[in-house]
């Protein structure tokens, strides 16, 4: 056999071996809540170590982009920070899907302020007045308050987006079913970016899971009503539902998950799995060991 002919067969036998390696190796689509999305990189990255044979591919764009992608079949895991709405129960079972939550983690759903903000607590009646629609508060004073560097003391109101779940758990919690969002919020397409504009503009004040807080904002004690006790949001006041806000983190899966999805979420739920939640300012949904 020719020098190049030999070359050429051994380069075609090569990615030959290749891609059927690559075929072999079991891909889970992961897709879905912002909330999640840095924990469940983490994830994907331990789980590489744990079982190469499998890889997780994980992308964010809010809870109702990846419910939308579990009830269209392209995806195998929904990340979401709210629960399935029954609308969207109904169209993926009306297209063979069958939605089942795991809940794989708890959060402090945190009101942030910028660090000159003299304001330490607020309660749920006062956010409502201040986040909704017709609400009385537009200035810091309403709050009893007066903000260094805010030159009018009118509130900047930072939100997220309509398909977060971020978005939909604020509303229901602060305004419940009916009122809606006042004209006006700086919808931000990730929790990252809401505490970066409070971190940078002395006026705002923000809303975001507990694990984007940084040494840049603060956030506020909350009470339920004013004047009444407030908890300061952690992992330990999401855990035991002491803190108003506190909310469950899910992953959805079509039907029972079998094979490496159903290993991968087992995973997920063990101590290694909850450790890398609780390493990310997220409660693990039980006591777990960690080194």
């Amino acid at each position: 056999m020719k020098p190049a002919q030999f070359f050429l067969n051994a380069l075609v036998f090569s990615v030959a071996v290749s891609s059927m390696a690559v075929e072999a190796r079991t891909l889970i689509q992961n897709k879905g809540s912002d909330t999640l999305v840095n924990v469940a990189q983490a994830w994907a990255e331990e789980y590489r170590k744990v079982n190469p044979d499998v890889a997780v591919a994980v992308t964010g764009g809010g809870s109702g982009t990846g419910i939308a992608a579990l009830i269209n079949g392209t995806v195998d895991i929904a990340n979401a920070s709210r629960r399935v709405k029954q609308k969207e129960m109904d169209l993926a079972r009306s297209r063979g899907q069958d939605p089942v939550k795991h809940v794989v983690a708890y959060d402090a759903l945190s009101v942030f302020l910028h660090p000159d903000n003299p304001l330490d607590s607020i309660s749920l009646e006062e956010l409502a007045e201040i986040y909704g629609e017709g609400g009385e508060f537009t200035i810091w004073p309403d709050v009893g308050v007066e903000v260094p560097g805010c030159k009018d003391q009118t509130m900047i109101l930072v939100s997220r987006q309509n398909n977060s779940g971020t978005y939909a758990y604020f509303r229901k919690i602060t305004l419940g079913k009916r009122r809606d969002f006042r004209l006006g919020t700086r919808d931000m397409h990730g929790s990252k970016d809401v505490v970066d504009l409070v971190a940078s503009t002395s006026c705002a004040i923000g809303y975001s899971g507990l694990a984007y807080a940084t040494d840049h904002v603060k956030m506020a004690c909350i009470s339920k009503t004013k004047g009444g006790a407030c908890a300061n949001p952690s992992v330990a006041t999401a855990s035991d539902g002491s803190y108003p806000i506190a909310r469950p983190l899910m992953m959805y899966t079509d039907g029972e998950p079998a094979g490496e999805i159903k290993n991968y979420m087992e995973w997920i739920l063990s101590d290694a799995g909850q450790c890398i939640i609780l390493s990310k300012g997220y409660a693990p949904v039980r006591d777990v060991k960690c080194d």
